[in-house]
């Protein structure tokens, strides 16, 4: 299965990256040669050097051959011009492009029915500002991955000493905890990934990822991390795009928002573009304009600037002044692990965002949507039981899946189950997974539900 990729920066490099893994034909444009080079030297995968928007190259790239385009450089009209000549040469294929200019994304609807008929357009700074509202939504969280259109949350938490659960095993949770229907599907201690049984317990300092549904989220955090309080008030570092992006969503949901920027005309522009948010000019790594500011008082401090350098000292700082939730952007990946080593836990990245973004519309088959777990070490999907597989019609402790994979959800229709060892599956069901990487294929096979992938 052909894959044509344009653009070989980071984005582009960690979509070869995990596609050429599962041993599909992908192909990579880039003009830039020290980009080109970077992907010859650590990837399978075929390389063309020049310009992803030339009709000439894509032919050569054999798109006609191809069922999926990405068009991910950093430069709006050269994907948008490898789309339009994508349509062009191959009519039927599908078109993904990443998308910045907020212009354009006014626009979106017409770019993607009426003009190049993109399947998805990908906007960074949208994408990213989803997973910090996330975590603002849920402040204990870690990580907020959602399915079923936002029913079923997966939720990744840090266990603090005062969790009630310590020392419990799994299995012993759902009849001590009845209200609260909630399935841990992994958890990780120390730097290993666990996927668990019900003889496991629970440990300070795990951190688990739980699954439930989303209106129950707040009532299971407080079961591991109840320390935690609700956001209200909000410090954001940095009036860039991400930065009004999310001011504007943060406001719209009654917090009180600060925002601060360096530069003096765009302070003005965020003060005319927002409507609650106090805008302030000064440079948020000085301590003196935080206290001025009441940094402690702040619920949360979200490092939003363009350099991840400054984002990292201006979140250790707020955290030294005691702020307890800091959110900090960061774009480079070999930084995020980093970050979380220090103890910048919250991490949110354009790129990572954009990446997940793009992994999960490359599905074919059942397979509707999929998040990594640690990296890529486990992966949560959600598939559609067809009705020859082996797994309806009968109890899911009858499945015999292989070890290192849970069912962790059913939704019937409107209704979202918890199961239990007894829940049947039933014909259409949507079912959310998850499954370590060595497993996967095991669990494809036991599904009888092929897992398809392009």
């Amino acid at each position: 299965m052909r894959i044509v990729i344009i653009g070989a920066g980071e984005i582009g490099f960690r979509v070869a990256q995990r596609l050429s893994t599962e041993n599909k034909d992908v192909v990579i444009i880039d003009k830039n040669p020290d980009a080109i080079k970077r992907i010859n030297d650590h990837l399978d995968v075929q390389t063309i050097l020049g310009s992803g928007s030339s009709p000439v190259l894509l032919e050569q790239a054999g798109l006609q051959k191809a069922e999926l385009f990405l068009a991910v450089t950093d430069s709006d009209e050269t994907n948008l011009t490898a789309c339009l000549f994508a349509r062009a040469l191959a009519p039927n294929i599908t078109k993904l492009a990443r998308i910045r200019n907020q212009e354009y994304m006014h626009f979106k609807s017409a770019l993607t029915r009426e003009i190049v008929n993109i399947a998805h357009v990908i906007n960074p700074d949208q994408e990213v500002v989803h997973s910090l509202e996330r975590m603002v939504e849920v402040p204990g969280a870690l990580e907020v991955n959602q399915f079923a259109a936002g029913r079923v949350s997966l939720v990744g938490v840090r266990v603090c000493p005062e969790s009630p659960l310590l020392g419990i095993r799994l299995m012993d949770v759902p009849e001590r905890y009845r209200d609260d229907r909630f399935i841990v599907a992994a958890l990780i201690r120390g730097e290993k990934l666990v996927i668990p049984t019900g003889k496991d317990d629970i440990h300070e300092e795990d951190i688990i990822y739980f699954i439930c549904e989303s209106e129950q989220v707040n009532n299971v955090m407080p079961l591991f991390n109840p320390c935690t309080k609700k956001i209200r008030q909000i410090m954001i570092i940095g009036g860039g795009s991400v930065g009004l992006l999310a001011a504007r969503r943060l406001e719209k949901k009654g917090l009180s928002v600060k925002l601060v920027d360096m530069d003096l005309e765009r302070c003005r522009f965020l003060a005319g573009e927002l409507d609650q948010t106090v805008v302030l000019h000064g440079d948020g790594s000085e301590v003196d304009l935080l206290q001025e500011e009441n940094i402690q008082d702040m619920d949360a401090l979200l490092a939003l600037t363009s350099s991840e350098e400054t984002n990292i000292l201006i979140s250790l700082l707020a955290k030294s002044l005691g702020v307890d939730k800091t959110i900090t952007r960061i774009n480079k990946f070999t930084y995020v692990p980093l970050a979380r080593a220090i103890g910048l836990e919250n991490v949110i990245s354009q790129r990572i965002a954009a990446v997940s973004t793009i992994l999960r519309h490359v599905r074919r088959g059942k397979v509707i949507s999929s998040v990594p777990i640690k990296g890529e070490e486990a992966e949560a999907l959600e598939a559609v039981a067809l009705e020859n597989s082996s797994i309806v019609n009968k109890p899911i402790k009858d499945l015999h899946f292989p070890k290192g994979a849970l069912i962790l959800c059913v939704i019937r229709g409107e209704d979202v189950h918890i199961p239990t060892g007894e829940t049947i599956i039933l014909p259409q069901d949507r079912i959310i997974i998850l499954s370590t990487r060595r497993t996967i294929e095991r669990v494809e096979r036991s599904l009888a539900v092929k897992l398809k992938y392009f």
